[in-house]
């Protein structure tokens, strides 16, 4: 496969990359290229801002989640134009935003889950972002050391953010190209007003934003000319055009098979608004294929669930952000409640985990939710954040007894479970956990995933073309749940666990 491509990378966190990359994307689109973007590593913020100012839906590329074939699998993909939302035109360029800084990974001692690494992969030429607020010739070093870090890396071209003035940007430059031997494509001035305000977890959602588009509007705007007015953008796609052609595998071995039996369709609900919107357009599209049909819904503003649902799917966001909003919404709060009484199939990540308990507490507040799961989910000011690895003890809605997963955990919260006898009572399934975590904290104790009926909810997110069982188990247990709705255990009854 024959596709420009260029790697935008930091050399640290909060560099700059997302809002240049913003830019870029938006003034090649300007210019009437179809350009696809991507995002290394598990971040969901990122991609939907790629996604809302391209035009394309942005696709997430992760070096420990997935193999170097499902890596080059996802872009291949994504550039041809045959997922959905790009409306089947291919891709003329690609331009993938990185994470943190080009050679921060899971180890010290090797690359994996590194910017540097799906570079490699993806035989991608890098452009170097480095901030320059406080430095000159110093940016020579840096630079100088990135190159000769990896050499399998290739740097092939700088720019330069936050720079104070013409001569401190010149100044910067000439040390880059003459220390460093590759060219400086921009120099961006230090400016206040291209932020895109910060929360807890990172950037305001591009779903948010969109709520408030008069304002941020004006800021996409001012992003794209800055850009425009200080990279060379030629120069730029002569990056991207010198990387070489991409080997792909043979389409047999592929995850994304459109090769599916054709099988009942089976809808599901998919919350999605400022409070959900945490998905990998992957595991939607995985979805689909496997035969899923999505309907999307809001929480936050309708008061039932879409008609002909089998299943709903409560991805992650900032519900303890929309908490009251929430709770001023009990009609689908009681909606909810009533299809898990009634064994339909639900499965909730992180925010959507919250959702399901009794109550949210947030800034001093209690807030009531759905009531599904017994006891509540407490914002703190610990940060979780890594890798996980687990292994379901029991079949559940997503997978069976014994399989393993990698997946990620991002959240400010703890659940805390109500004490007590969990066996059924008063009319309530028992509560377990579905996932021992080998890596990861999980839920309680080294345990995650919640289950009780048809209901999953857990704090790890998977991603679908990394646990490649996911759709297909899913769907399945969805059509399985269809006919027989007096089996309401998820899974084999003789392995569950209680809670705890």
């Amino acid at each position: 496969m024959n596709i420009p491509r260029v790697l935008v990378a930091g050399d640290r966190s909060s560099a700059g990359k997302t809002t240049v990359c913003i830019g870029l994307l938006s003034a090649l689109r300007e210019r009437g290229l179809e350009v696809q973007g991507f995002k290394v590593g598990l971040d969901y913020i990122d991609p939907g801002f790629h996604t809302l100012v391209s035009g394309r839906p942005s696709r997430n590329l992760d070096g420990f989640l997935m193999s170097p074939e499902v890596v080059k699998e996802i872009f291949a993909r994504a550039c041809s134009g045959a997922n959905r939302g790009t409306g089947g035109s291919a891709a003329e360029v690609a331009v993938v935003e990185g994470v943190r800084g080009l050679y921060e990974g899971l180890n010290y001692a090797d690359d994996v889950g590194s910017t540097a690494q799906v570079a490699k992969i993806l035989d991608c030429p890098v452009v170097l972002l480095i901030d320059a607020g406080s430095i000159t010739r110093s940016v020579a070093a840096l630079v100088s050391g990135y190159q000769s870090f990896d050499p399998e890396v290739q740097i092939s071209g700088v720019i330069l953010n936050r720079i104070g003035s013409e001569r401190h940007g010149e100044k910067a430059a000439k040390a880059v190209e003459k220390y460093c031997g590759v060219k400086v494509l921009g120099r961006i001035p230090r400016r206040s007003d291209l932020g895109i305000s910060m929360r807890h977890l990172g950037l305001t959602t591009a779903t948010e934003c969109k709520e408030r588009w008069s304002d941020f509007k004006s800021v996409l705007e001012r992003i794209k000319k800055t850009v425009e007015q200080n990279v060379d953008l030629e120069a730029f796609l002569e990056v991207a055009r010198s990387a070489s052609p991409l080997r792909t595998q043979p389409a047999g071995s592929r995850v994304f098979r459109a090769e599916r039996p054709k099988r009942r369709k089976v809808r599901v609900a998919v919350a999605f608004d400022e409070a959900f919107n945490f998905y990998y357009q992957d595991t939607l599209d995985l979805l689909a294929l496997a035969g899923a049909e999505l309907v999307f819904f809001s929480p936050l503003r309708e008061k039932k669930l879409p008609a002909g649902v089998a299943a709903v799917f409560l991805g992650g966001g900032f519900p303890e952000i929309y908490a009251e909003e929430l709770a001023s919404n009990p009609e689908m709060q009681h909606e909810i409640k009533a299809f898990y009484e009634r064994c339909g199939v639900i499965y909730a990540e992180c925010g959507g985990l919250m959702y399901l308990m009794k109550t949210i507490e947030y800034g001093g507040g209690s807030f009531e939710m759905c009531g599904v799961l017994d006891g509540s989910a407490r914002f703190t000011e610990k940060r979780v954040v890594n890798y996980v690895e687990g292994e379901f003890r029991s079949d559940c809605v997503v997978g069976r007894r014994g399989e393993r997963f990698k997946g990620h955990e991002f959240h400010h919260s703890e659940i805390l479970l109500e004490d007590g006898d969990t066996r059924e009572e008063a009319g309530k399934e028992e509560q377990r956990f579905a996932y021992k975590m080998l890596r990861g904290e999980g839920i309680k104790d080294g345990l995650d995933g919640l289950v009780s009926k048809n209901c999953l909810a857990s704090f790890a997110h998977l991603h679908a073309a990394s646990y490649t069982g996911f759709a297909e188990n899913f769907v399945e247990s969805v059509r399985t749940a269809g006919k027989s709705r007096s089996k309401c255990g998820g899974g084999d009854s003789n392995s569950r666990t209680p809670a705890g």
